[in-house]
């Protein structure tokens, strides 16, 4: 029998963020070797102090492999 706890079950969406730096881009490279595909475009902003700031969703393949969601221009 096995465990399906929470702890032990892939999230089907996960949205990454972070400091624009190398450690982003690992967890992002992670999250794709872990079978992640990505759903959507990255994000990038800019602080009133210049600091840069991520974010890009990953989704398992079963929940939107080869879908992007809408853009706003798309809707």
């Amino acid at each position: 029998m096995t465990d399906n706890s929470p702890s032990d079950t892939p999230k089907a969406y996960r949205f990454l963020t972070g400091a624009d730096d190398a450690e982003f881009c690992q967890r992002v490279s992670d999250a794709l070797r872990d079978g992640y595909v990505l759903y959507g475009p990255p994000l990038l902003q800019v602080d009133a102090h210049g600091n840069r700031h991520c974010g890009q969703a990953v989704v398992l393949p079963e929940f939107g492999v080869g879908e992007n969601p809408p853009t706003r221009s798309e809707n």
